[in-house]
């Protein structure tokens, strides 16, 4: 008989449901990830993340009805990071006496905090 191998798979927990995070390749189409340890997981979408263990076959068979085809092993990220050029302050700049802008990139709420990515 055939070993299954477990994966990690990252999953949205709210108070009534746990639902698959379903992630997009660079072409633009929707995939599944899945990864060989907790700490891999971990590493790339952070130690919040919640997961659930699921062989490959039940991780297709939850997928396959959503027309998700596309399955990743240990994805690593391949976005570029964000640099903010250093802009010296100007004389009226809001940012001169102290306060900080918010990152390109990042969202903000309405008074202008930087939400952290969890």
């Amino acid at each position: 008989m055939a070993r299954v191998v477990v994966w990690h798979v990252p999953v949205t927990v709210t108070r009534r449901t746990t639902s698959l995070r379903l992630f997009r390749l660079r072409d633009g189409r929707r995939c599944a990830v899945g990864f060989s340890s907790a700490g891999a997981l971990a590493e790339l979408l952070g130690p919040e993340q919640a997961a659930v263990e699921l062989g490959e076959p039940a991780l297709r068979a939850l997928t396959a009805p959503l027309g998700v085809d596309e399955l990743v092993l240990d994805p690593r990220l391949v976005a570029a990071p964000v640099v903010t050029p250093a802009v010296a302050p100007t004389p009226g700049d809001p940012s001169a006496d102290g306060a900080t802008r918010p990152v390109a990139g990042r969202p903000t709420t309405r008074s202008g905090a930087q939400l952290q990515r969890r």
